[in-house]
């Protein structure tokens, strides 16, 4: 019972300590001392076999519930064609929503403008401490590089991922690439991205394929990996053309996503201010309410109804809380109102475990089962279920999420926001309902028993 109970309660003194609210005054009197002091969350500043380890935890806020930056930036289109200025303007704000939204759970807010003639792209970044870097960064030309396979240290070459041995700059860049544009092929209609080269790139591209005829050739922008096709034959008329199992949405975001590099568009920033939430406060305060009643309501019942389980349930239900927050603020996750609503339906994941499991006990003791014996059946039964409705939550929220299609990431960042929540909520409830649940169980109901019976 004593390692249990101790385990469980550093994990509670942890996760207390992160999820501490920011910046909060502490005043109290101590006999004629007056004492001072700021409540602070946890914060890690130390070194790691050499290398230095800075870490805040901090809650971070989306634009409906914080606000934060508003940058307009100018587009310069003098010395782009008129025909490729609305895919320089895409090309600049997909690059810009890559930078800021790394992860797709910031959810920025990039639009393109056009003024007369005068095109802006405006963003929204919520939270921003340091504008001046994010400014920084957005102003940043694209650079687009061709990489091919290098020479790589003999202990990790067996076991190095396709982008790890794609390490070498060919001496191709966005410099050498006229313009990137979606065709179809004419035998099956297959929607494919055409690279045309200038004079000076087709040369280099000859090279390049010439050499590594059979091998991967990796396209990056900044460090996203676009692709890595492989060369079929040497090419040197300047033209060719990407291949692939490509709806025409993939093609079409392909081809953007090389003219990022290729397409020079210069910006500069021509206004910047900060911008309330896009949530009133009386929304948000409803919110919040009726999340804190929901969870009451819910805490209740398990009390209750299972009674001294429903206890131990609760208490699971309230770290449960604790390590999601802990997690939002670790990763950092930008909360934003659909962030919110997939962490409160993960909730119900984390009470429909214990429900299981204790009707499962229940059971297990209406056929004459003791309680300890019960309740080991109980979790071994209960297991299998729980497993199944988790595993079909979490494949939905990893479909949301996409990962494997990061170049629709400027269309679904709300969505990815709220697929995340849920995912971190439905795995920690997993670990809450069966691993802390049982664990609980055992320090403060089991373990009793057992002494109980030493002494009778």
């Amino acid at each position: 019972m004593k390692g249990r109970s101790v385990s469980v309660f550093i994990l509670l003194f942890l996760l207390v300590w992160i999820c501490l609210p920011e910046n909060v005054p502490v005043s109290f009197k101590v006999q004629k001392s007056k004492i001072n002091f700021v409540i602070n969350p946890l914060s890690i500043n130390t070194s790691f076999f050499g290398f230095p380890i800075k870490k805040e935890f901090k809650t971070k806020l989306g634009l409906d519930l914080k606000g934060g930056s508003h940058l307009v930036f100018e587009a310069d289109t003098t010395k782009v064609k008129a025909a490729d200025v609305q895919d320089s303007l895409l090309a600049v704000r997909d690059v810009i929503e890559k930078r800021v939204n790394l992860f797709g759970v910031s959810e920025p807010v990039v639009q393109t403008l056009k003024q007369g003639n005068v095109y802006r792209i405006t963003v929204d970044l919520p939270g921003i401490e340091d504008v001046t870097q994010a400014v920084s960064l957005i102003g940043q030309t694209a650079q687009l590089r061709f990489l091919e396979e290098g020479p790589l240290d003999p202990a990790v070459a067996t076991t190095a991922s396709l982008l790890e041995r794609l390490n070498k700059f060919t001496g191709l860049s966005g410099d050498h690439i006229k313009k990137a544009s979606v065709v179809f092929d004419p035998q099956t209609g297959q929607p494919q991205v055409s690279l045309q080269f200038s004079k000076e790139g087709s040369v280099l591209f000859g090279e390049v394929t010439g050499r590594n005829i059979g091998k991967p050739v990796g396209i990056f922008l900044d460090y996203f990996p676009l692709s890595a096709p492989t060369v079929q034959q040497k090419i040197t008329e300047g033209n060719a053309v990407i291949t692939g199992n490509f709806t025409i949405e993939q093609a079409k975001q392909l081809s953007v996503s090389i003219n990022s590099g290729a397409l020079r568009l210069p910006i500069k920033l021509v206004e910047q201010r900060n911008i309330g939430p896009s949530l009133g406060a009386s929304e948000v305060k409803k919110s919040v309410i009726a999340g804190f009643f929901g969870l009451a309501m819910v805490l209740l019942f398990m009390i209750v109804y299972y009674r001294r389980l429903g206890v131990i349930a609760s208490m699971g239900l309230i770290i449960y809380g604790l390590l999601s927050f802990a997690l939002f603020r670790a990763i950092p996750v930008v909360l934003t109102l659909p962030g919110l609503a997939g962490f409160i339906l993960s909730i119900g994941m984390a009470v429909d475990s214990n429900i299981l499991i204790f009707e499962r006990i229940k059971e297990e003791q209406r056929k004459g089962k003791s309680f300890e014996i019960a309740v080991r059946l109980g979790f071994g039964r209960a297991i299998d279920a729980i497993k199944d409705a988790n595993i079909t939550t979490l494949t939905v929220a990893f479909i949301l999420f996409n990962p494997l299609n990061w170049e629709f990431l400027p269309q679904f960042g709300m969505v990815r926001g709220f697929a995340l929540t849920l995912t971190i909520g439905v795995g920690t409830s997993l670990f809450t309902g069966v691993v802390i649940t049982r664990r609980l169980i055992d320090a403060f109901y089991t373990d009793r028993l057992r002494i109980q019976k030493k002494k009778i």
